[in-house]
């Protein structure tokens, strides 16, 4: 099978794109997406041709940029082309040349792929390009995701050559007299993608000569592997993730119980900021006491009993959190309420700190709500008969604007039971009669 019959029953196996389709080709000037366009024409497919200019290499750019126009001409297809200023970009947005080319790339083509009424882009990648891409991924670290390389398709964007080497791309462009232009960028080692091609893959090849075309034969076995392990993975979030309002809870039995452990917890919190480095830190909440917990980027994951609590860090759109009896901790956006019961007779001082509560249990009625308080709230300050608005109390208290947009409270049966961090409502206080004690305990950030 020569490679224009190799290109369409790929396209075909892979159900990459229809007759009806018409596609985008990003040419770069280089062999492959030459070869891609014409075998792109060769097969029959309707095509437009787009490519960036990063402005990089000087005259070599604008050679590149002529060229493929020129290409664009002699297929008779509509051309597009952009000027990028990749070095301001760069300075710009702090990444590196390679991140910005790639950033700027996908985003115009994507756009250009609207404006020029295409279904999807094509990029030339081949089958080195795809292994060493796992090599790569490999090298620095991977999941299962890492080893499938260089999907033949991603929504929108098509890759028709990766069934093929780069030898035969190399020697079709030499039987069809194509010419091309060489990007010198290409040949430079001290780029990672160039440093495994030019450095690392020969260097393999001396002892595994098939070493691109068995580790391709391997990929395609790892994109079936990933398919069955999200199967499983999804089976096991559905099976051990509840969630409620914003919060996630998992329980820490069946967590434990869990094969393979490990595996399964990282595929659930990472999903709330969890990175590899913090996975043995949420490991340890399984067997840790109430309380403690662990910040990732985006999430708060808190021991509570026999559950792990996520809560997201910005919670602004928990304004009411419902407080169930047997909570023992609650985490909020400005800090978190940790919950204790004891007996009153084993109690024998209360302490004065505003950061901690200390209740008659008995005259709660769950569940509970902690929520911003509000213009019109009124409670009766610890020592006093009297009612008084939170907004003459926090006149009093002298707090900051910043401070009492930030102030909660907790209240039962819609009446208030402390000022969180600051005073309890005196009927709520613990006297004689009290028989259970119920110490709140507000650890601000």
């Amino acid at each position: 099978m020569d490679l224009l019959e190799g290109f369409i029953a790929y396209i075909e196996k892979e159900k990459l794109f229809t007759r009806d389709q018409p596609l985008l080709l990003a040419v770069s000037g280089g062999v492959d997406s030459v070869v891609m366009a014409c075998l792109v024409k060769a097969a029959g497919f309707t095509f437009s041709i787009a490519h960036c200019n990063f402005q990089l290499r000087g005259e070599e750019s604008l050679r590149d940029e002529a060229f493929v126009e020129d290409l664009a001409n002699r297929l008779e297809v509509p051309f597009y082309k952009v000027r990028f200023d990749t070095l301001a970009y760069t300075t710009e947005h702090r990444v590196s040349i390679q991140v910005a080319a790639r950033q700027l790339r996908y985003e115009w083509l994507e756009n250009t792929m609207v404006r020029a009424e295409c279904s999807y882009v094509a990029t030339a990648h081949h089958m080195q390009d795809s292994t060493e891409t796992v090599l790569m991924n490999l090298s620095k670290g991977t999941g299962i995701a890492g080893l499938h390389g260089i999907l033949p398709k991603q929504a929108n964007l098509v890759r028709p050559l990766l069934y093929s080497q780069k030898a035969e791309i190399l020697a079709y462009a030499t039987q069809h007299g194509i010419s091309f232009v060489e990007d010198s960028s290409n040949i430079i080692v001290k780029y990672t993608r160039n440093f495994f091609r030019h450095k690392v893959i020969p260097v393999i090849q001396e002892a595994y000569p098939g070493v691109v075309a068995n580790i391709a034969g391997s990929i395609e076995r790892f994109r079936e592997a990933e398919i069955l392990y999200a199967q499983s993975v999804e089976r096991h979030i559905k099976r051990l993730v509840v969630q409620k309002g914003n919060m996630y809870m998992i329980p820490v039995l069946k967590l434990q119980k869990t094969i393979p452990m490990q595996t399964v917890a990282w595929e659930i919190f990472r999903q709330y900021g969890c990175s590899a480095a913090q996975l043995p830190q949420v490991i340890e909440l399984l067997s840790s006491s109430s309380g403690k917990l662990v910040e990732t980027s985006t999430h708060r994951i808190i021991r509570d009993r026999q559950w792990l609590l996520v809560t997201p860090l910005t919670e602004e759109e928990a304004t009411v959190i419902v407080i169930e009896k047997d909570r023992t901790a609650v985490s909020t956006s400005t800090g978190i309420l940790r919950f204790k019961t004891s007996n009153r007779k084993e109690t024998t001082s209360i302490p004065g700190a505003a950061a901690i509560a200390m209740l008659d249990k008995g005259s709660l009625q769950y569940p509970l709500l902690l929520r911003k308080w509000k213009q019109g709230d009124y409670f009766y300050p610890l020592g006093m008969r009297k009612k008084k608005k939170l907004s003459r109390f926090f006149i009093d208290q002298k707090l900051s604007l910043p401070q009492k947009e930030n102030i909660w409270v907790l209240e039962s049966a819609k009446t208030i039971v402390w000022i969180v961090g600051l005073r309890i409502d005196d009927r709520f206080k613990v006297t004689d009669q009290t028989k259970e004690l119920l110490s709140i305990e507000w650890e601000g950030h």
